[in-house]
């Protein structure tokens, strides 16, 4: 049996077959969904050009050409990743290639979903999201204060929570890949943020973390972004010296020839003295005096983004010592005891 529903009325935990191309599907899929493509990137170059230079009937029969010997082994794949034979279907716009899988698959006996408008439909609904009005509580403060940390400790209490980073698998600065994480496409990071802002209530606060419209090479959808430049700071104040020490300690691991690079990278915004001093420190294992001279970059980087901010809509936290606990204590408590001026 072929149903057809709309992108809203998919039903979690069923599995979904992406029957595009690998590169289509490697480029942005919906989360969770399988690649089941009908067919090859190259044999869909050549379809559609028979479509364009010859006849749409010219094209559907080469498909029938290219795909007759694969059916079995799709239907064995869909019956590895759906073994209950309840699945989804789609590709690009809900057309021939979809509907042929479904016809394959309801033949076969499997109960099918088809699902309307495709993938193009389902990217209409992930730019929907980001422009929904979220009640968004930022949590801020220098490098180095622990703000990732918060966020996990807070999701921890039951807060609910967007790790951005994360998901753009990038920790913000010019040092974000850690010399190991690659970043998604950004088709594919809006799709992920797009799913797990849907599965959280709009009605109850979702504790974000700052971040510039950039994460590395991924940008916050800017409906989204702008309601973060909007929405409360809670700004974590940590003693230099306490930031220092975590820094030194988190990047103390890492390649050396990355972090010299990296510190390269930004030699225009740190200046060549200090880039200078920077890259012999980290060459001398001086951990803590190499984050001592990128720091004067990235502090004086945060004060004059707060500066853009309504002063109004910044609380500071002072945390002590920055222990990742009490700051996450003390950060809830700021939010529940905040007075904001209007």
């Amino acid at each position: 049996m072929i149903r057809r529903i709309a992108v809203e009325e998919m039903e979690a935990g069923v599995p979904v077959a992406d029957v595009r191309t690998p590169a289509e599907f490697e480029h942005g899929h919906i989360p969770g969904a399988f690649n089941l493509p009908l067919f090859s990137n190259e044999e869909r170059v050549v379809v559609g050009t028979t479509y364009k230079q010859k006849s749409r009937e010219a094209a559907i029969l080469l498909g029938f050409d290219l795909v007759g010997s694969k059916w079995s082994g799709f239907i064995r794949t869909a019956l590895e990743q759906a073994p209950e034979k309840k699945i989804a279907v789609h590709c690009w716009r809900g057309g021939m290639r979809s509907g042929a899988m479904a016809w394959a698959l309801d033949m076969y006996g499997f109960k099918v979903y088809l699902i309307e408008g495709g993938y193009k439909r389902y990217r209409k609904w992930v730019q929907e999201q980001f422009g929904k009005p979220w009640n968004l509580s930022v949590v801020g403060g220098m490098t180095g204060s622990g703000k990732t940390r918060i966020l996990h400790e807070l999701r921890s209490r039951g807060e609910q929570v967007i790790d951005l980073e994360d998901l753009a698998q990038h920790q913000g600065s010019s040092y974000g890949t850690l010399g190991r994480l690659i970043q998604p496409s950004q088709e594919q990071f809006e799709n992920d943020l797009a799913l797990q802002l849907n599965a959280l209530r709009g009605d109850r606060r979702i504790w974000v973390e700052d971040e510039s419209l950039n994460i590395g090479k991924r940008m916050v959808p800017r409906s989204l972004w702008n309601g973060m430049q909007v929405s409360v700071l809670f700004d974590v104040q940590v003693p230099v010296d306490a930031r220092v020490a975590y820094l030194a300690k988190e990047y103390g691991s890492l390649d050396p020839d990355f972090l010299v690079e990296c510190t390269e990278r930004i030699r225009k915004r740190l200046g060549p003295e200090q880039t200078q001093r920077a890259v012999v420190a980290i060459r001398e294992n001086r951990m803590e005096d190499f984050v001592r001279e990128v720091l004067v970059y990235y502090d004086k980087a945060y004060r004059t983004a707060l500066k853009g901010r309504d002063g109004g809509r910044v609380i500071p936290v002072p945390v002590g010592d920055g222990v990742v606990e009490r700051s996450a204590e003390l950060v809830l408590a700021a939010a529940e005891g905040m007075v904001v001026g209007i």
